[in-house]
């Protein structure tokens, strides 16, 4: 199992950045444009447990999985989303993603995954995973945030 963290501070207020995690499929495509469909398969009240069906493209390839919901806050000062999923039956993914107010036009982001493979062939690819991903992630998840929120 490999688990990366990142952290980055964005130049925009919390409310602003959660809109990307907790928003519309809109709004979530513009921080991960890869996912294409993202439908209510069974909604709780608490939100945790919810399970949603995404529909991921990658080039011409597409792939549909369940994404659900394993942990969740959304307090003014602190917004928390943690989902987790089943890749090609090859890799159980978990998406961390932790967002706290700095003040009120300042939020601190951190994003943490976590990759378990299923199979043992696939962990000799995890061998060659490296974090350049997240980083890429984080800083795109700042750049929307700061070019939406300054524009």
């Amino acid at each position: 199992m490999k688990t990366w963290t990142k952290n980055i501070e964005i130049k925009a207020p919390i409310e602003h950045v959660w809109g990307f995690f907790n928003g519309s499929l809109e709004d979530m495509q513009k921080i991960m444009p890869q996912i294409v469909e993202n439908i209510p398969i069974k909604i709780t009240e608490e939100v945790v447990g919810s399970v949603y069906r995404q529909k991921y493209r990658e080039g011409k390839r597409e792939q549909e999985y369940d994404v659900e919901t394993l942990e969740y806050m959304d307090t003014p000062d602190k917004k928390m989303l943690k989902v987790g999923f089943r890749l090609a039956d090859l890799f159980e993914i978990t998406a961390f993603y932790e967002l706290y107010k700095i003040n009120e036009s300042e939020t601190s982001f951190t994003y943490t995954v976590t990759n378990r493979p299923l199979k043992w062939l696939v962990k000799l690819l995890l061998l060659f995973a490296n974090e350049k991903v997240v980083i890429r992630f984080i800083e795109r998840v700042k750049n929307v945030a700061e070019t939406e929120f300054s524009g």
